[in-house]
């Protein structure tokens, strides 16, 4: 007999221990077997398993279980990110608590030694924790990005691409982290709002020139006043990179500055002549109008710089301080200050000085690093790039022509809008963990790109007559160019193996919107240039975990919800079952009780495993649930069948929440509050034969049950499987193994679902009307159908108990008209009524219904005054006006309810 209570906490590691003894994680050996392949997003090293992860490898093995039960040869792969700035970030900080010398004292080698300690020390964190949620990944192929053999296929890709022109080095800005002096990614920026300032500076034109600049304007927006000006006022947020201004850009069409173009302005401090240019840039509704160009220091003026021919002065170092190397008329008292101390001198100097003309105090957003928390620079600096639209190209036209498919289909406008504007891929970053960039240099500075030093060395020969030294770059590899390669460098790419063969290219990819340009529309670059297909078939997109009010989950907000966690407390079914059952939307709303509440659907089929054990329901050999001959009977196996196509249709789909809300109906509703209702009388009764059978019918509803809810809680749906194998033929192996249900459509039965759908709808109506017309839990009033039909007639002989005792009724009688004080409503075509007079006092009813509809009105009155506010719908969280919207709703609809109920009083 099963015990009261599944206990996941002293289960799970047995359970998972078993799956891996097994080696049904591995691909089936047999050739026959189709292939189904999928590779994990590779978490960082240096992380842990947080509410991301848990929703991401969910959806994963729900894919890797079920087809593996459908008889595929399924490789889930595993690995994990060597994560660069991460990983050196963390020994860092490591070694100054250990009071040890810093890295750069220690020297490279020592410190890459180091980090290779902390990997096998701590690197295998994440991994152990995928475990406890349940992945049935094969770990006897996991992979690191940094293993020797993902460096090799790493060097390969590097050298070919720079012999095809694909790689080069060049001079560009990129978003550079003063702290951790290192190129960084987009993702790895992140944008944080925060109180600033706009100053507003007078720059003073060149040669004497003046303009009439228009002070006032009339209703139509045309000038009637000028004044005559011998300065161009321009704004910005960082004073400190007008050091390095080398023009001033206005609209095309601005008629104020018309006059203006092809002039001069002395820049204030450095004296130095800089150029009015015309650039579509320049937005005349902003400001001034006027905008200072510093192309070696912003994004946007980079792009002006070039087309308009301006020089990009560097006024920074790699630590953000004032440099004067591209700029020796920076007068030397501000070279070696800090970026933000140079600020303040220039704006005290130029309030001294009287340029300063205004400051604004606005809110604006402003780049950090994501790792340092330090303002992040772009930069100025030689980098070695990839030309992403020569690659892009092809990872177009395959989505295009639907070679790669996204669920949801329309993720694909944001990668398409990512690759049509694509620009060169930044890749060197100045770390020393990473895959060291295979380029050495000459004596005169001639780069030889192989994929070793002796192969560099053989390029050197040609351009010296002696051996000469080399040194290597110094750069490693930005972390995403090997994640590039993971779908076929993880099957053992250079080299030609067996898992290329048959499990590339991929069949999924489940990932996040964030890294659909970082990650995926790079990998489709990569795999469609070296292995000539695309990595994967379809990409499944899963939505962002919020808190239960939508908000972003932060450790400074206190609304974090922790995955190992709610594993401790309730196990990891519950948690995987709620992640499945959210996954249909972009923003998942979570919280604990939703999680909790999920754990009590697992606790009803445990109640139900106990309840068949006790009425002596088991399996039994040769049972053919073809030839059941009872209706309930031949009713669950027909739901069954139902719900087999659900789930199976949905998992095929990717739509993850659909077989959740089909295993949650089909366990719960159906085969738990129904159909184990049903039986009851069956089990107490004479008749041996029908006992029988539905004894085994249980039985094997049950085991087919728990293969259809394996994929989505793989560790109750086994422990279940070994107890309840320990009755009945033996079983042939674990659940994990077992054959995925294919029931035929001939399950189907047409006749014993409208019978068991007429007594169901029935008994719904009767327990719904009790419970709105507040019908105390021990009344049984009388029930009669008026005037019924020959068909219904039979179904009340046939049914009358199980009408009785799940109606709560004290008879089931039949009337040609509706007995005086009855509420009568319409179930399977019939007029029923239900007999209250004398059961609820009409008046205290009538109150309370008035009362709780006057409360509703209120409510409605409330919510539709602030959602009748622009301002407040204008103003609000989008979560917030949403919050308000459906509490309208529930109380608009809660109102319809009671008005019925009402309604019928009146009839009493």
């Amino acid at each position: 007999m099963l015990e009261k209570t599944f206990e996941p906490q002293a289960a799970e590691p047995r359970l998972y221990a078993q799956w891996e003894e097994s080696g049904l994680f591995s691909p089936r050996t047999d050739d026959a077997a189709e292939a189904y392949s999928i590779v994990i997003p590779p978490p960082n090293v240096t992380g842990s398993l947080h509410i991301g992860h848990a929703l991401n490898n969910t959806l994963q093995d729900i894919l890797a279980r079920y087809h593996r039960m459908k008889g595929k040869a399924v490789l889930w792969l595993p690995g994990t990110d060597h994560a660069g700035i991460a990983t050196q970030m963390v020994v860092e900080r490591q070694l100054a608590a250990a009071g040890n010398i810093g890295r750069r004292d220690m020297g490279r080698d020592a410190f890459i030694e180091k980090i290779w300690e902390w990997k096998a020390e701590s690197g295998g964190t994440i991994v152990r924790q995928l475990r406890r949620l349940g992945a049935s990944c094969d770990w006897s192929r996991e992979r690191f990005t940094l293993d020797e053999g993902l460096n090799a296929a790493v060097r390969k890709v590097f050298v070919q691409l720079h012999k095809e022109g694909l790689i080069y080095r060049d001079k560009r800005l990129v978003n550079w982290d003063p702290h951790f002096q290192t190129a960084i990614s987009d993702l790895e920026v992140e944008q944080r709002e925060v109180d600033g300032a706009y100053w507003h500076f007078a720059y003073p034109l060149a040669d004497g020139v003046t303009y009439e600049h228009p002070v006032a304007f009339n209703e139509d927006g045309k000038a009637t006043e000028f004044e005559t000006r011998d300065f161009i006022v321009v704004a910005t947020t960082r004073p400190e990179t007008m050091l390095g201004d080398t023009g001033v850009a206005v609209h095309p069409d601005d008629d104020r500055y018309a006059g203006l173009v092809g002039k001069f302005v002395t820049l204030p401090i450095t004296g130095r002549r800089i150029p009015i240019v015309a650039d579509d840039y320049a937005d005349p509704t902003k400001g001034s109008g006027a905008v200072k160009i510093t192309p070696a220091h912003d994004f946007n003026d980079f792009g002006v710089g070039k087309r308009a021919g301006l020089p990009s002065l560097n006024i920074l170092d790699a630590f953000g301080r004032i440099t004067d190397v591209d700029t020796p008329d920076v007068p030397a008292e501000y070279v070696g200050q800090d970026r933000f101390a140079a600020r303040k001198a220039i704006v005290a100097r130029a309030e001294e000085e009287g340029w300063l003309r205004e400051i604004e105090k606005p809110k604006h957003v402003v780049p950090h690093g994501d790792r340092s928390g330090v303002v992040i620079e772009p930069w100025l600096t030689d980098q070695w790039y990839v030309d992403a639209k020569v690659l892009a190209q092809p990872a177009l036209k395959a989505v295009e022509q639907g070679d790669t498919v996204f669920e949801p289909k329309s993720y694909e406008k944001i990668y398409f809008e990512w690759l049509r504007n694509i620009e060169p891929w930044c890749i060197s970053r100045q770390l020393w963990w990473g895959h060291r960039i295979p380029a050495w240099y000459g004596p005169n500075g001639e780069i030889y790109v192989a994929e070793t030093e002796e192969d560099a060395r053989e390029q050197a020969m040609a351009d010296y007559d002696s051996e000469v030294a080399l040194t290597q770059d110094e750069d490693v590899l930005d972390t995403w160019f090997s994640s590039a390669l993971w779908p076929f460098s993880t099957m053992g790419w250079p080299e030609k193996t067996d898992d290329l063969e048959r499990f590339y290219p991929t069949s999924d990819l489940v990932t996040a919107a964030d890294i659909i340009f970082f990650w995926v529309a790079r990998m489709m670059m990569m795999g469609q240039h070296f292995m000539g297909e695309v990595p994967f078939k379809r990409v499944i997109i899963n939505g962002l975990v919020r808190d239960e009010k939508g908000q972003k989950m932060s450790k400074s907000k206190g609304n974090v919800i922790d995955p190992l966690g709610i594993i401790d407390e309730l196990g990891a079914d519950p948690l995987r079952f709620t992640m499945a059952i959210l996954s249909g939307t972009r923003d998942i709303k979570l919280s604990k009780q939703r999680i909790e509440g999920y754990r009590n659907f697992g606790t009803k089929l445990w109640n139900a495993a106990r309840f068949s054990q006790m009425n002596e329901a088991r399996r039994v050999e040769g049972f053919d649930p073809a030839t059941v001959d009872q209706t309930i009977n031949r009713w669950i196996r027909g739901e069954l069948t139902k719900a087999e196509r659900a789930v199976s249709q949905a998992i095929e789909g990717g739509r993850f929440d659909d077989a959740a809300g089909a295993l949650y109906r089909f366990v719960w509703n159906v085969f738990c509050d129904w159909y184990l209702e049903l039986a009851k009388p069956v089990f107490q009764g004479a008749d041996e034969a029908a006992k029988a059978e539905t004894r085994a019918m249980t039985a094997w509803t049950l085991d087919q049950t728990l293969k259809l809810l394996h994929p989505v809680m793989p560790f109750i749906t086994e422990e279940l499987w070994a107890e309840l194998g320990k009755e009945g033929p033996a079983r042939d192996g674990l659940l994990i193994g077992a054959e995925w249900p294919v029931l035929p459509d001939a399950f189907i039965d047409a006749s014993a679902e409208a019978e068991i759908g007429w007594l169901v709808d029935l008994v719904g109506e009767i327990r719904g009307l009790r419970a709105e017309m507040n019908v105390p839990p021990s009344a049984k009033p009388p029930l009669a159908f008026v005037a019924p039909d020959a068909v219904t007639a039979e179904r009340i002989a046939r049914h009358r108990d199980l009408i009785l005792t799940l109606g709560r009724v004290s008879e089931v009688g039949s009337a040609d008209a509706a007995p005086t004080g009855t509420v009568t409503f319409v179930s399977g075509g019939s007029t029923v009524a239900l007999s209250l007079a004398g059961i609820i006092d009409l008046t205290a009813e009538r109150a309370r219904l008035e009362k709780e509809i006057a409360a509703f009105d209120s409510d409605i009155g409330h919510v539709n005054k602030k959602l009748g506010n622009p301002n407040f719908v204008s103003r609000a969280a989008p979560e917030v006006v949403d919050e308000q919207r459906a509490k309208l709703a529930e109380a608009e609809a809660g109102k319809v309810k009671l008005q019925a109920a009402l309604a019928r009083l009146a009839s009493l």
